[in-house]
């Protein structure tokens, strides 16, 4: 099947006892046994659920995996990799992460002996130039969040593979979504999403998601999300896997708005730089080209005016953008990193890397194009 056509079928089967088109919210802890032991393949919701199956299996099949998992949320998911590591064992991520996994790195698992390097990701031999015999994971965001940093995941793969090929390779895929690159194809060993993004589409649930090929892998994870518990409810696999449905229709429009955006922002006197990889001078536009296959809903700029001031009263005065938390769902929002999602980053490390106060990340949805940029332009004339 080719992707548009798997997002609705892929991995999926009508329901047996019904023949329902769409999986029944199974709302269910248990299931009865005729002998112990002797089931229909459901014990206990927390190992298995079949509206979280059916939501699996097409995790799975989006990313051209083999197996997908769905936790109760991206961070859970994200702890479900760091779990497979032990104290002294060390991950090399990029200097640039969304603030909450910075703050699972470094505030949660470093007490426990994690060790971690944070490299700009730009320049491949930053991450081959960082490993040491301690090395077991490769954590890459790409585009990062917000600076839409550029990591290439096939190069950044085969070179580390070549140094060790026991190290694992995990690729944070939210912010692009398989609709427009599959980190598995490139060579990656995990793919995780924060499924309240994207992939669930509607701002209507908080999810995340592991997709991997290698089954011995997935059997390691599978034990440590039954053992931890961390797992996605019923009903939620139920809206996540309604959402994937649509995701093809959703991210085309959300690719075609965001380059507007970008562009229109580009040539405003009262905006700064503009991050966006679909611009021609993004210094990763060339490999952005060859792994995506077009460049995604999210935009970041610096105002000219660099006060903190300048910032807020912007983003007070959206109308169709909303300030607020998150990102990918059908309505625009406006964040400020500094104050919101990347505050558990220390001041001096956000200011290092570029996250200073007047910048303002966009997730651009799916309105109509010239009533978003309408509303940004009376925002910025404020």
């Amino acid at each position: 099947m080719k992707f548009n056509t798997k997002t609705i079928h892929g991995g999926q089967e009508h329901e047996e006892s019904t023949g329902s088109v769409m999986p029944p919210i199974f709302q269910t802890s248990t299931y009865a046994q005729s002998s112990p032991g002797v089931h229909k393949g459901y014990e206990y919701s927390r190992a298995a659920n079949p509206t979280r199956t059916a939501l699996e299996n097409a995790f799975a099949s989006i990313e051209n995996g083999t197996h997908g998992f769905a936790f109760s949320s991206g961070l859970s998911a994200i702890d479900c990799v760091l779990r497979l590591l032990n104290p002294g064992d060390e991950i090399i991520a990029g200097d640039d992460l969304y603030g909450g996994t910075y703050r699972m790195f470094t505030r949660l698992f470093q007490k426990y002996g994690l060790k971690f390097q944070f490299v700009d990701m730009n320049e491949v031999a930053n991450v081959t130039n960082a490993i040491s015999e301690s090395t077991k994971l490769i954590w890459l965001e790409t585009p990062t969040n917000p600076l839409m940093k550029i990591a290439d995941i096939a190069e950044i793969t085969k070179v580390v593979k070549e140094k060790n090929p026991t190290i694992l390779v995990a690729v944070d895929n939210t912010f692009a979504t398989p609709y427009l690159q599959r980190p598995l194809d490139l060579g990656a060993d995990i793919v995780m999403h924060s499924a309240t993004k994207y992939l669930g589409g509607h701002s209507d649930l908080v999810m995340g998601a592991l997709m991997v090929k290698d089954s011995k892998l997935a059997e390691e994870l599978h034990f440590i999300q039954f053992a931890g518990g961390a797992v996605a409810g019923p009903m939620d696999s139920f809206l996540a896997l309604r959402g994937v449905k649509t995701l093809h229709l959703r991210m085309q429009r959300h690719c075609e708005n965001g380059k507007a955006i970008a562009d229109y922002l580009m040539k405003h006197d009262k905006v700064g730089e503009v991050y966006y990889p679909g611009l021609k001078h993004h210094p990763n536009h060339e490999i952005a080209k060859k792994q995506m296959d077009d460049f995604g809903g999210m935009v970041s700029f610096r105002l000219k005016d660099e006060s903190k001031e300048a910032a807020f009263t912007f983003l007070e005065n959206t109308k169709v953008f909303t300030l607020a938390e998150s990102l990918g769902g059908v309505e625009s929002l406006v964040n400020h990193p500094s104050t919101m999602t990347h505050a558990s980053i220390p001041e001096p490390e956000r200011l290092k890397i570029g996250i200073t106060d007047s910048l303002i990340r966009l997730s651009v949805g799916v309105e109509d194009i010239d009533d978003l940029i309408a509303d940004l332009e009376q925002a910025l004339n404020k």
